[in-house]
């Protein structure tokens, strides 16, 4: 601020000199000079310009910034994005990048980003924030300092993605049930998954067709990196774990482990081996991809899922859009038992262990910079968030106000975002959290605690009603229960890929993906047999040695934390 200060004092005591000592027309002409000279500035930086990206995850929403959005985008900063979504897994493309050297302007990388910076293709961002970033700098705040790769190497590569100081007033990921089924059967007691189990056989006895269509008890996704969210990490939920990954890590000795050697989580998988068995989880939940997946819950036949909220929202609007809300999903604090508390709004702080970086190949990196700058402007998280004045919001009374009809359309249309731009260049760039306000005293996010009650449905309102809720967090374990997460989330921590760590886990995730299916799917006398392989083959592939040099890595990360 210092310096913004000397830089406003000293051109204004200048040009009190100068208009005592020349006339007129010089000071016309000078003044016409420098008017010159700053809009020659302004069109240099409004110049068009095609940036190139490549983002390990796609965007469903991406609309070829054709949407008024995206046209708004380009009239303000002259940039063009022009992604690359992989095709099958990301790894691969990254992998031939590194190995050519050839890389896109922009690359979100994701967890795979240290294959990247392994091979020298992200530069620091550090010099080119200082200059140029001062939204960055606001934006991120002391976090920033979080952005450091690690301890030896403090260079900033990348902008770390998810929303900055948020505060979680929605669950993310859990256990959900149809509206209509905890209704049907009188609003029953859902703690764990003995209870969630009951609710599914009970409506499912009761409706064995929804629509003309057989019911689907409980579906799950395995398809490809999915298998995650849906059918892994969901074992840490239930067992009294946050989300770290593949790790479970106490609060107390901040020892990790990888989280299938948990005797807590065998008790898991085998009640999903007992569901599989029973009869109530679809029998293709292993063989389908995410499309039929969705198609399934958009048809309003799938009482229960266990997932992360991102994965089925589109489906869920559309089953809005089709006048079903009863077939929407309330989300349950399920445990395995009530002995584990559901830690669903554990704080990590902010960690931001991935995120979009500019690579080495960049020809000009300090325009990119300058708009990734702008994307953390308010001007532009609020575009993205809340779209353009007067066409999806007005301004009343000083404040952004959606109309209902409008509304409606955020909250039914599964192409809403494709078809205005709105959140489409949210993620993974950049962003405020929930919770966090504007210069005006709104919320960046269409998500404070009244516009959140208010997006519900009556239906979603009445089964809260009658579970002695107005929020779903309401249901949940509250967030002063738990300690912050010293070290963020462990998940973003990165195994150095030339290590064995990193060989190991790679391992894992191949066996992970053949063995959980296989346990689950199998014959309930043939489970502990495969569950004791599984630990045995998690043990031959360095899983000990991997869990001792992940301890090394969470040490560090911990005590570079708090500095």
């Amino acid at each position: 601020m210092k310096k913004f200060g000397n830089w406003l004092a000293l051109p204004l005591a200048a040009s009190l000199v100068f208009l005592s000592a020349c006339s007129d027309g010089n000071n016309q002409n000078a003044t016409e000079g420098s008017k010159a000279s700053e809009e020659g500035e302004a069109s240099d930086a409004l110049s068009p310009i095609t940036i190139t990206m490549f983002s390990s995850q796609p965007n469903t929403q991406w609309e070829d910034m054709e949407s008024p959005v995206g046209q708004k985008i380009k009239e303000l900063t002259g940039v063009t994005l022009k992604p690359d979504f992989p095709v099958g897994d990301p790894m691969q493309k990254l992998s031939l990048m590194a190995a050519s050297a050839e890389y896109p302007d922009l690359i979100f990388a994701n967890n795979n980003v240290n294959t990247i910076i392994n091979a020298g293709g992200l530069i620091d961002l550090r010099p080119l924030i200082e200059e140029h970033g001062p939204n960055i700098k606001k934006l991120y705040g002391d976090y920033l300092n979080r952005l450091k790769w690690s301890k030896d190497d403090p260079a900033i590569y990348f902008l770390g993605t998810y929303g900055v100081n948020e505060v979680q007033w929605e669950p993310r990921d859990g256990f959900m049930l149809q509206h209509e089924v905890v209704k049907e059967l009188g609003y029953p007691e859902l703690k764990t998954v003995k209870d969630f189990e009951n609710a599914i056989r009970a409506y499912m006895e009761k409706y064995p067709t929804i629509d003309g269509q057989p019911t689907l008890g409980l579906s799950l996704l395995a398809d490809d990196w999915r298998i995650a969210q849906s059918v892994t990490n969901p074992a840490v939920f239930a067992t009294g774990g946050s989300d770290d990954g593949e790790w479970y890590i106490d609060d107390e000795s901040k020892d990790p482990v990888i989280h299938y050697t948990r005797p807590e989580e065998k008790e898991y998988f085998q009640w999903l081996n007992h569901m599989f068995n029973s009869g109530l989880i679809d029998p293709d939940s292993f063989v389908q991809k995410y499309d039929q997946y969705k198609a399934k819950i958009a048809s309003g036949r799938v009482l229960g899922l266990i997932d992360s909220e991102w994965q089925f929202r589109e489906p869920e609007q559309a089953l809005l859009q089709a006048g079903k809300p009863e077939r929407t999903y309330g989300m349950y604090p399920i445990v395995l038992n009530e002995t584990f508390k559901n830690r669903n709004f554990q704080s990590p702080g902010y960690s931001g262990g991935t995120g979009v970086g500019i690579s080495v190949s960049a020809e000009d990196p300090v325009r990119i910079i300058k708009f990734l700058d702008w994307l953390c402007s308010e001007e532009a998280q609020i575009l993205n968030n809340w779209g353009i004045e007067g066409e999806h919001y007005t301004i009343e009374d000083g404040k952004r106000v959606i109309s209902p009809e409008e509304m409606q359309k955020r909250l039914t249309d599964p192409q809403y975002g494709k078809k205005t731009g709105i959140g489409t260049y949210l993620y993974p760039f950049p962003e405020y959290g929930v919770g966090v306000q504007d210069s005006s005293g709104q919320t960046y996010k269409i998500d404070s605690k009244e516009q959140i009650v208010g997006k519900y449905t009556d239906i979603e309102k009445e089964v809260l009603k009658n579970y002695g809720a107005t929020m779903w967090m309401d249901l949940y374990p509250k967030v002063d229960e738990f300690p912050v997460k010293p070290w963020g989330a462990a998940w973003q921590i990165n195994i150095p890929q030339d290590s064995d760590g990193a060989i190991t886990m790679q391992k894992l995730n191949e066996v992970v993906r053949k063995r959980i299916p296989e346990m689950i799917m199998a014959k309930p006398d043939a489970f502990d047999g495969l569950w004791d392989s599984f630990q045995a083959e998690l043990t031959a592939i360095g899983v000990p040695e991997l869990e001792e040099q992940f301890q090394g890595l969470l040490n560090e990360r911990i005590e570079m934390f708090s500095e």
